[in-house]
């Protein structure tokens, strides 16, 4: 039965109601967007990939100067307990790390507290409507800041995409740079099939998020002997692709049919794409971490 007791937050070492989970108005996340995150996904109570999440996490901070709230194992611990005070059968995990709270100024100082905050969301999966149906996608040009792969909450850019593509009657929008190469999804990696079976999806740099599923999906692909090219692609070459997909922590391996108006195949999800998104989540599931492990 689904629990009607309010959502239980991690704020700064308390578990609170979601009603009553604040943070400072002058917190540089919310003045600055100063501050980085990580989603990790939850099925059958269990942590996805949370290492690599973890591992993420710690170079995005290192990246902005910022210190880490609490030890891997108390990040850990809170993880757990936010599952279970919430009885997270199948969800997320949404983790958000800011420099802290100061009077508002551009420049900021080594001595600040930063603000750690911890919340869960209930979400289907592995049976997520879009794995069969697939997504339409658009394309828009990428405007954002140019160290994509530090995951910052600067989600303004991606943010408008999305919305724009949902009013223009499609999924989600896939974000090109000056030569119409995709750099990425609004909150996902980029992916074709090609008509000779080769995954090609943009090379690692600071144009795009160091996506963690991304990494599981291509080292499962090498194991199935799956052929693998790392570097950009046009919208054009996508259009004329055998298959297309994206991945993400809580979207998994998820197909894409339309771009910009131009069916993808038969405008069905496609064979590779869905045999990479089964032995992806039988993969994570199998190295999923419990309390126990």
């Amino acid at each position: 039965a689904l629990s009607t007791a309010p959502r239980i937050c991690y704020v700064n070492g308390a578990y609170l109601p979601a009603t009553e989970a604040k943070v400072s108005v002058f917190d540089r996340g919310f003045l600055m967007a100063d501050a980085v995150y990580e989603v990790t996904s939850v099925v059958q109570g269990k942590l996805l990939d949370y290492h690599a999440h973890s591992a993420r996490l710690a170079r995005s901070l290192a990246e902005l100067g910022m210190r880490p709230p609490v030890s891997d194992e108390q990040l850990l611990d809170i993880h757990f307990r936010l599952i279970s005070h919430n009885e997270l059968e199948e969800g997320l995990v949404y983790l958000q790390v800011t420099r802290g709270e100061a009077d508002r100024d551009f420049a900021f100082t080594d001595d600040l507290e930063p603000t750690l905050v911890l919340f869960t969301q209930t979400k289907a999966l592995v049976q997520a409507p879009a794995a069969a149906v697939g997504l339409r996608v658009m394309s828009v040009d990428d405007i954002r800041w140019l160290r994509r792969d530090v995951k910052t909450v600067q989600l303004l850019a991606p943010s408008l995409a999305k919305s724009r593509a949902k009013r223009a009657g499609v999924d989600d929008a896939w974000m090109v740079d000056e030569n119409r190469a995709v750099t990425e999804g609004t909150s996902n990696n980029a992916y074709i099939i090609t008509h000779s079976g080769c995954i090609v999806t943009r090379h690692l740099s600071s144009s795009l998020l160091n996506g963690i599923t991304r990494a599981s999906v291509l080292r499962l692909a090498a194991e199935e002997n799956m052929q693998i090219e790392e570097r950009p692609f046009t919208i054009a070459e996508a259009q004329a692709a055998a298959e297309a997909f994206c991945s993400s922590a809580t979207n998994f391996v998820t197909p894409v049919v339309e771009i910009d108006g131009v069916c993808i195949r038969d405008g069905r999800p496609g064979p590779m794409t869905t045999r990479l998104r089964d032995i992806y989540i039988q993969d994570a599931l199998a190295t999923a971490i419990t309390p126990c492990n």
